[in-house]
């Protein structure tokens, strides 16, 4: 036996259980939705499931953009590349890209680079490794963001795990040879 909750404003406004094709039992205008066992009558649905009365719904819009918006603070953080903390704000790797693309032209380029604790001098091999470390935590976070919409898409996302599986600055240490 299958139950069901029809939808009337978003909320289950009346359940029936039945082995027939509910789609042939009711007028075709009434929204019949397959639902579990504990669904009671008055809870939400919110695109994908039913949530008691009370219990805040959060739109699947709603959870990708706080997915994309952790991505993003992730994405900020700040990474050390031997030794160096590096900043990974939007602005820095934009000056970081730059900086690597002069390191790639001129492999005889130097420049006084700014770190979070201050200038130090660095040479184009140097620069180069920084904003490979720096391009590799921000494609990390993107794909973090990829895996947890591919989560929400497949109906497998949990609360929790928008804080869990994200590269952590720490880890992301290197040192050249």
């Amino acid at each position: 036996m299958k139950k069901y909750a029809l939808l009337y404003m978003g909320k289950a406004a009346q359940l029936f259980e039945t082995d027939g094709d509910i789609k042939t039992m009711f007028h075709p205008d009434m929204h019949w939705i397959e639902c579990s066992a504990e669904v009671q009558e008055g809870w939400q649905f919110d695109g994908r499931q039913f949530v008691p009365e009370g219990v805040p719904v959060v739109t699947l819009e709603e959870l990708k953009a706080a997915v994309a918006s952790e991505r993003f603070r992730r994405e900020g953080v700040g990474i050390f590349v031997d030794g160096l903390q590096i900043e990974t704000t939007r602005d820095s790797q934009a000056l970081i890209a730059s900086t690597g693309l002069s390191a790639v032209l001129d492999p005889d380029y130097r420049c006084n680079f700014k770190t979070v604790t201050g200038f130090v001098e660095i040479g184009a091999a140097q620069i180069i490794e920084i904003a490979k470390a720096v391009r590799a935590h921000v494609q990390a976070c993107f794909d973090r963001e990829l895996t947890l919409l591919r989560a929400i898409e497949s109906g497998q996302y949990q609360a929790e795990m928008l804080f869990e599986g994200w590269p952590d600055e720490k880890s992301e240490i290197l040192q050249s040879d």
